[in-house]
């Protein structure tokens, strides 16, 4: 078996193994690095990155809860778990991910004037400025 390509850092083997947004894609025979993301009409594009670069991954916080014992974790976009996270992290922050350690390196809050990349509906893959927030009453955002 060649080994060639890696998501994530990790060897894939198999030529069906998915990969998804914002993945690190490695290939070891030509030295190059992407990044898998959305172009500006919602198809999957790769984005040639830097060495540096490939040694991390940006992550979207969706859930934060407390597992067995107590134990404070949080899920990725990614569906990756990690424990013991900064307190000041909340749910739809931004964490750097180290990829050989799988540790929380910085975090972005998302919050106004920030910038950002839509993932979902009509604007996908469209890069821009958070404006303003809109809360609801009885929402728990």
């Amino acid at each position: 078996m060649q080994q060639f390509i890696k998501i994530d850092g990790k060897v894939q083997i198999d030529i069906t193994s998915p990969a998804g947004l914002r993945d690190v894609i490695s290939i070891g025979k030509t030295r190059e690095n992407f990044h898998l993301i959305y172009n500006t009409k919602g198809r999957f594009a790769v984005h040639r990155i830097t060495p540096e670069k490939s040694k991390y991954k940006l992550c979207k916080m969706r859930k934060i809860s407390v597992g067995t014992k107590g134990i404070p974790h949080l899920v990725t976009h990614d569906a990756h778990t990690i424990r013991y996270h900064d307190i000041l992290i909340k749910v739809n922050n931004t964490i750097q991910v180290d990829l050989e350690t799988g540790k929380i390196t910085d975090f972005i809050k998302f919050d106004t004037s920030n910038l950002c990349i839509v993932t979902g509906g009509a604007n996908l893959g469209r890069i821009g400025v958070i404006t303003n927030r809109e809360r609801y009453p009885g929402s728990f955002v």
